[in-house]
């Protein structure tokens, strides 16, 4: 059975996406509804992720080689994870784990391999897939 992705999100009227929403709306309808979803997996994008996981500092290489083809590295095996969509891979992080849910990292194909490397010293699973940004739809696969 292929997976299947609940996008459950919060956007302003005007269409906008606003990471600061969910502190702004009162109460925890947003967090209390995601619970009841109970999904084996949760997706953040790298906005947010910057905001609410990631270390403050970006990730830098001196060497920005890119991966330059579709991979993927598990170091965990695990029933969820906690996914972040890095195109460039620009985040650094803290631990390999957020909430107690491996981490998997999905970048695009020009991610720097270096980038990767460090994604396996930490024991961070990860995707490479799509020439330029990611490529959500082969991730699934």
């Amino acid at each position: 059975m292929k997976p299947y992705i609940i996008c459950h999100m919060m956007a302003s009227i005007d269409g906008r996406i606003d990471c600061d929403m969910t502190e702004r709306i009162g109460g925890n309808e947003y967090y209390e509804a995601l619970e009841q979803l109970a999904c084996d997996s949760d997706l953040s994008g790298r906005i947010t992720a910057a905001m609410h996981i990631a270390l403050p500092e970006p990730f830098h290489t001196d060497n920005p080689k890119p991966a330059n083809q579709s991979s993927f590295y598990k170091a965990t095996e695990a029933k969820g994870y906690s996914i972040v969509l890095d195109s460039k891979g620009k985040l650094k992080w803290p631990g390999n784990n957020i909430d107690g849910k491996p981490m998997l990292v999905i970048a695009s194909e020009q991610v720097a391999q270096t980038y990767l490397d460090t994604l396996c010293r930490q024991n961070i699973s990860w995707i490479t897939t799509g020439k330029e940004k990611v490529d959500l739809t082969q991730a699934v696969i």
